[in-house]
């Protein structure tokens, strides 16, 4: 009858077992020496050889020709351990055998000596399945047990062992084997049992079975039984590492932003009967990777994946930054969390997609976080101009002003330059061009103290006067071209006086028909005070803009999707007072989406 790899070559004494050689040396020194403790605890991951050493100790304890510490295997002591014929030691599963009358059973069993070997021993694998009344009622036995009896108490989750039970117990803890260290394994099993086993096959399946030797020897029998040439492909194969593209797939769409997508491809998912939490823990492992990606030099020995798909991982972990990793981590474990408690699990996936698609929508922290690290990153792009823009919309007249003072001003300095120029082959000193109706006038007055400062804040005016013409069409503010033939220059006169300033012109106040648009600053401040006052609402009253019509306040948002999440009616009530206290007047505010 053929038995699977890892019973058949399951470690009969203490130097077979690999990877936990801490435990082994001190097993043998007690076995040795003879100081056993009356109680071990055994903890660690699965498949990391608890229970293998829990029977090599019972072994060496009984054996009736121990070699150096460990058990001879040819005795017939150690014939009936290994065949389950030695009533002597009890293997309990802690899972099936829970109850208060189970342990009450083992402990008025414990008072009867063995009959066949030297120590009864008592296995209690998955110890941590005991209940409290269960666990109560072993603490007397535990602590001042027989001499002819030994516990060995194995669990993969210590925590939850009350601190009594700890107390009483040698405890070892068993480490996760290295993949090197399972990898050298399995080349030797696959040799003796006649397979041709690949060194990087041999390493990705150690990196799956994650530490756990049973689990790499399961798989290798899995490959084996496939072909007796075992590679990476055909481990591949068995461990299910490819036909994987759908979770690509939806990390493209999450990266682009499209619920859409996102959510079409969760429904072709659960029509093909997909599991929505194995779903979850795939992107979650997935998001994972690309964390690893970002932040580890050799990330390959902390991925399980082929050379292929670690290349792909890497293409797509350039997709997002670190605070967008981690806001994703965080939604889909909430996610992953609620799937458990809740009866319909596709919402759950849905709402997580379309929370990591529409971050702007979330005031969590971490989505905070990765909305600022994108603005930073946008920042630095057109820092270094590796931004592409989008064609410039018309310019506002405050910008067409601006710009035809700029080109004013250049052509105002051409004009210096040939004036110039003409000064030096003049022949008249003292006499100079004028800039504007291009004749010359004497430089220099006979009374200096009559001559008057230039005044530059006449000059800027008439300037805004001249530009403020020509946006509107009615003139230019330099000739096209120098008149053909000068006029005589003209004699000099008095200097006028600068005007006075004139007065700021009030903007007339908004008409109670024709909506106005709000003064930018105006708004960003209402803005602020809103953020101050409602927390939530941070960040959501990004990108829009207000106009007023009377006593009416319209805001635009920027997303329709915005009404998802916070009622119109509750944005209202929140705008409403802060834009009393900065308007001076009570409004009415009504909502609009662009």
């Amino acid at each position: 009858m053929y038995r699977v790899l890892y019973r058949k070559w399951r470690p009969k004494v203490f130097s077979d077992v690999v990877g936990q050689p801490h435990i082994t040396k001190t097993l043998l020194s007690e076995v040795r020496e003879n100081r056993l403790a009356h109680a071990y605890l055994f903890t660690g991951s699965r498949g990391t050889g608890k229970t293998t050493c829990a029977k090599i100790l019972s072994k060496a304890i009984n054996c009736l020709h121990p070699v150096d510490g460990n058990p001879c295997n040819e005795c017939e002591i150690c014939r009936g351990i290994e065949n389950g014929t030695v009533l002597d030691i009890v293997e309990i599963d802690a899972a099936s055998n829970r109850g208060i009358d189970d342990i009450r059973q083992l402990r008025d069993e414990s008072g009867f000596t063995p009959s066949q070997a030297t120590y009864r021993v008592y296995i209690i694998d998955e110890v941590h399945m005991l209940t409290i009344e269960a666990f109560n009622a072993l603490l007397k036995t535990l602590e001042e047990p027989p001499e002819h009896v030994k516990f060995i108490l194995a669990t993969t989750e210590v925590h939850k062992l009350p601190s009594t039970i700890l107390s009483r117990c040698q405890r070892f803890d068993f480490r996760r084997i290295e993949p090197s260290v399972i990898a050298e394994r399995l080349m030797y099993v696959a040799k003796e049992e006649g397979a041709v086993l690949n060194e990087d096959a041999a390493m990705l399946i150690a990196r799956i079975a994650d530490g756990g030797m049973r689990d790499a020897l399961s798989l290798l029998d899995s490959a084996i039984s496939v072909s007796d040439d075992v590679t990476v492909q055909v481990v591949s194969d068995c461990a299910g590492l490819m036909g994987r593209e759908y979770i690509y797939d939806l990390v493209r769409a999450i990266a682009a932003f499209d619920a859409s997508k996102c959510l079409g491809i969760l429904d072709e998912l659960h029509k093909a009967s997909c599991d929505t939490e194995r779903l979850l823990g795939e992107l979650i492992n997935q998001f994972r990777n690309y964390l690893i990606i970002k932040t580890v030099n050799n990330p390959e020995n902390l991925i399980v994946c082929t050379a292929d798909e670690l290349e792909e991982i890497k293409g797509l972990a350039g997709l997002f930054n670190d605070e967008q990793l981690i806001f994703a981590l965080n939604v889909l474990t909430s996610a992953a969390e609620a799937v458990k408690r809740t009866q319909n699990r596709r919402i759950e996936a849905e709402m997580a997609l379309i929370r990591l698609c529409s971050p702007e929508s979330d005031s969590d922290v971490s989505a905070l976080a990765a909305r600022i690290a994108k603005l930073e990153k946008e920042i630095s792009e057109l820092k270094s101009g590796a931004a592409r823009f989008a064609p410039a919309a018309a310019p506002a007249p405050a910008a067409r002003r601006e710009a035809a003072v700029s080109e004013q001003e250049a052509a105002v300095s051409e004009q210096e330059d040939a004036v110039s120029e003409q000064e030096d082959d003049f022949p008249f000193e003292g006499f100079a061009r004028d800039q504007t109706g291009g004749s010359y006038a004497n430089a220099f007055s006979s009374d200096e103290e009559d001559d008057e400062p230039f005044d530059f804040d006449a000059f800027m005016r008439d300037n805004d006067k001249q530009t403020a013409a020509a946006d509107d069409g009615q003139q230019s503010f330099l000739p096209e071209s120098e008149p053909e033939n000068e006029p005589e220059p003209e004699p000099w006169s008095e200097p006028e006086p600068p005007k006075p300033a004139p007065s700021p012109v009030k903007e007339p106040a908004p008409s109670q028909n024709e909506p106005n648009e709000l003064d930018r600053r105006k708004w960003l401040n209402i803005v602020l005070d809103v953020e101050k006052s409602y927390g939530p609402l941070t960040g959501i009253l990004t990108g829009s803009s207000a106009r007023i019509s009377g006593d009416v306040l319209t805001v635009r948002l920027s997303s329709p999707k915005i009404k998802n999440f916070f009622d119109e009616s509750l944005i209202a009530s929140k705008i409403m007072p802060c834009a009393e206290n900065a308007l001076g007047r009570r409004c009415e505010v009504k909502i609009e989406y662009n």
